[in-house]
């Protein structure tokens, strides 16, 4: 009889501490700055001014030289086309790209590529008569599995693989009434946008 109290009371003592369990895990999982409180490392500057000098090298027919201030712009800027980060969880470039390895490096000639996340929300909307459109990403290996997207509400809805922007155009007065959207509602000419298919052919495994 004991040791079936025993039991009962620890197995209510054991589903109190759940919760708080959770509820502290989910604490340190979502809110770095309070974790982080005096663990912050030091900022050190990594700006070389032995990359000022001109350097040969056989792989370059003009000599390698960088400017310090132009350098620490590319350093701080994310993307050439976003300054800022596009997630909670990403460092920033000049948190990224500091300590001993970077010290040398000629920011110019390192990889920066563009943000994607910039670039989908230059894509005009694709208009459909239908209230379900399929998304494969343009077909092909360097597409994404077909998926299918309801358009009957007075939104823009987005794939979401690709971030290819549908609306039906039952919606097309209520959208264009909006101060501003998300995407273009129509092309711009940007060199940023795709066309609406981008098939070359109409194999299966066709490429793009």
């Amino acid at each position: 009889m004991l040791s079936t109290t025993r039991s009962r009371a620890i197995l209510q003592l054991s589903r109190r501490a759940q919760p708080a369990a959770r509820r502290a895990y989910a604490f340190s999982a979502n809110d770095t700055k309070e974790i982080n409180v005096g663990n912050t490392p030091k900022e050190v500057p990594n700006v070389s001014k032995s990359n000022e000098l001109p350097i040969e090298t056989p792989h370059r027919d003009a000599p390698l030289q960088e400017n310090a201030a132009d350098a620490e712009k590319l350093r701080v800027q994310q993307a050439p086309n976003r300054a800022a980060v596009w997630s909670r969880s990403q460092n920033p470039r000049a948190k990224a790209m500091s300590g001993p390895r970077f010290e040398q490096t000629i920011m110019e000639l390192q990889p920066a590529p563009l943000a994607a996340i910039d670039l989908i929300h230059k894509q005009p909307v694709r208009w459909t008569h239908e209230r379900v459109v399929a998304c494969d990403g343009g077909g092909g290996p360097l597409g994404h599995p077909r998926i299918f997207i309801n358009t009957d509400k007075p939104q823009i809805c987005m794939c979401t693989y690709c971030g290819l922007p549908f609306a039906n155009e039952h919606h097309r007065a209520h959208l264009e009434s909006l101060p501003d959207t998300a995407y273009p509602l129509a092309p711009r000419g940007d060199t940023a946008e795709i066309p609406e298919s981008q098939r070359i052919t109409d194999e299966a495994l066709g490429q793009r």
